[in-house]
């Protein structure tokens, strides 16, 4: 009986160490949150582990973190231990986003998390402590969109300026577009900024600070009520706390937020329809009108060009210019457009053109008939018609078309065309072709590949098999290739991000921890710096070659909590390629 109860007692206790097993899990705070609003992520583990890797985090930016923390715990005798790494984040754009997987190594075996799907709504309204520091900055920064015309007609042209207005106890030491409207009922230009620059303004008969960050031009194309989208913009604020420093400075603190310009609506008017002309092809604005010919006189079967022009200001790449009409003892070809416009803040001004070629294939008088072009002006709310004047061009030395003496009213009959004509003559008659000779498979050049290449590809494979076999049976080897992989990636990693502290040192300490795993064929679990000394003075180091590596450890430790600059990035990441290859010489 008591060999029975031994045995039983063991498997219960057996199958509970296996009910446990590891886990290795992500936590978040909330599933859905706005565009404004904080994240929190705990990738949790039961076991301790090794070369943690986060995930990505696509769709949004670190703001918190890595934090790390343990807990160990003894409940009824029974042991619980807890590893966690903890970030903030704050989503970038909205939509549904997912927290994709982070690993872990664990006794040698690689655990993944599941992957957390998150929505991204609107920013909301958060309530804040108005006895927060973070209270000011609803009071004191706006981000405006401001419109020159709410009500404009169709096709003419508003100018958007978005601006960022903020006042003190604040300053923004950083920001970066999220969202950037897209106008998708308009057509949009936008203006370049060189240089964001800080000036002075009044916002609602209060004083201060405001960037322009973003000019764009409209033009409306349809009618009715028009949505803007908003813009949003992620911002770094430095704003003082309650703390002070040794010399009674107030000590700032850093906050990010996500403001909103808002949603503007436009009113389009449609153009009105008294007096609107039968010739009107959708032309607004301010302009002027002409057609001009390059030539008076000219020899028959000789080219001349005919140049309809529109300048001023308006939406002059969103209409087309009148078809020119010519007697049919013209040859007129397809006309070449070219634009010369500019767009402003006020809008669009420069010219467009339509330059025909025209060739008379007979002589005589040719009249340019009069041209009309049509627009409508939004200032004067009127529409105007201009009309070009009539030119005569002079043909002479070729031969003469019948009814010749009313070139002026040929504009629709066909006339036939003289038998001297030699505009053809350089299409060739006679080609002189030769007939195409069918190949044969039969031992060419293909058919030989053809036999040989299997027998290639077969030998290929065989030497690959026996190449992937060595190396899966080199069990040794392949552990120090996937460190000296770890090593690289990190160091890599590191390099990436010589711009984010957190990440670089985290990266580099990973790249530093796994180069000596794989040279010095030690477990992740015996790393220590003593430890480390220990080993690589028994490999016939010196003091004077290990210390830089303990220092560069320290180094990352330390900058953890410490403002660091690019140039100590620098110097860190240089220093650290320069200890791994002589300790690759020593080794």
């Amino acid at each position: 009986m008591r060999n029975i109860f031994v045995s039983v007692l063991l498997m219960i206790v057996t199958f509970q160490v296996m009910a446990q097993g590891v886990s290795f899990e992500a936590k978040v705070s909330k599933r859905s949150l706005g565009l404004n609003e904080r994240l929190r992520v705990d990738f949790v583990m039961n076991e301790n582990g090794d070369d943690f890797t986060p995930p990505t985090f696509s769709g949004f930016r670190i703001v918190g973190g890595p934090n790390q923390s343990i807990s160990n715990s003894w409940v009824n005798g029974k042991k619980s231990f807890s590893k966690t790494y903890t970030y903030f984040l704050t989503p970038t754009q909205k939509g549904a986003l997912s927290i994709n997987q982070a690993t872990i190594d664990i006794d040698g075996e690689i655990y993944k998390t599941t992957p957390v799907k998150i929505t991204v709504t609107e920013a909301v309204d958060v309530p804040r402590d108005p006895n927060s520091p973070e209270y000011l900055i609803d009071d004191n920064l706006h981000l405006v969109a401001e419109t020159s015309n709410t009500r404009p007609y169709l096709n003419e042209a508003i100018t958007v300026v978005y601006k960022l207005y903020f006042r003190s106890p604040l300053r923004i030491s950083d920001g970066r577009l999220v969202e950037n409207p897209q106008y998708a009922d308009f057509w949009s230009h936008n203006i370049d900024i060189p240089q964001l620059k800080v000036e002075n303004a009044t916002y609602k008969g209060e004083t201060y600070n405001v960037v322009v960050w973003k000019k764009s031009v409209l033009y409306p194309q349809k009618t009715g009520k028009l949505a803007l989208e908003p813009l949003s913009l992620s911002l770094v604020i430095d704003l003082p706390s309650n703390r002070r420093d040794f010399f009674g400075n107030r000590i700032l603190q850093q906050s990010s937020r996500t403001i909103t310009a808002g949603r503007r609506t436009i009113i389009v008017k449609p153009l009105p329809k008294k007096g609107k002309p039968a010739n009107f092809m959708g032309a607004v604005g301010q302009f002027n009108f002409d057609v001009l010919t390059n030539k008076n006189a000219l020899k028959a079967t000789e080219s001349f060009e005919i140049k309809l022009k529109v300048n001023g200001n308006g939406n002059l790449k969103l209409f087309n210019l009148p078809k020119l009409v010519l007697p049919n003892t013209l040859e007129v070809f397809e006309p070449e457009h070219r634009e010369n416009v500019k767009t402003i803040l006020s809008g669009m001004q420069g010219n467009i053109q339509d330059n025909y070629t025209v060739v008379p294939r007979f002589q005589g008088k040719y009249p340019i008939p009069p041209v009309s072009f049509s627009y409508f002006d939004p200032k004067k709310e009127k529409y105007f018609t201009l009309r070009s004047s009539e030119h005569i061009v002079d043909v002479y030395g070729g031969p003469v078309a019948k009814n010749s003496s009313d070139n002026s009213s040929n504009f629709g009959a066909k006339q036939p065309l003289s038998n001297t004509d030699e505009s053809f003559r350089f299409i060739k008659l006679n080609p002189n072709l030769e007939p195409i000779v069918k190949k044969k498979f039969w031992n060419s050049k293909l058919f030989y590949a053809s036999l040989i290449s299997p027998i290639m590809l077969l030998i290929a494979f065989v030497l690959l098999m026996q190449r992937n076999q060595r190396i899966s049976d080199d069990v040794e080897g392949s552990r120090l290739r996937a460190a000296n992989r770890l090593s690289k990636k990190y160091l890599g990693e590191a390099k990436k991000n010589l711009k984010n502290k957190t990440l670089f040192y985290d990266a580099l300490e990973r790249a530093l921890y796994n180069y000596l795993k794989a040279m010095l064929k030690i477990k992740a679990d015996d790393f220590s710096k003593q430890k480390i000394t220990e080993i690589l003075a028994d490999r016939k180091l010196t003091g004077e070659e290990i210390q830089p590596f303990i220092v560069l450890l320290e180094n990352c430790e330390v900058a953890r909590y410490s403002p660091a600059s690019d140039a100590k990035m620098q110097q860190d990441f240089d220093q650290a390629l320069s200890v791994i290859s002589n300790i690759d010489k020593k080794l």
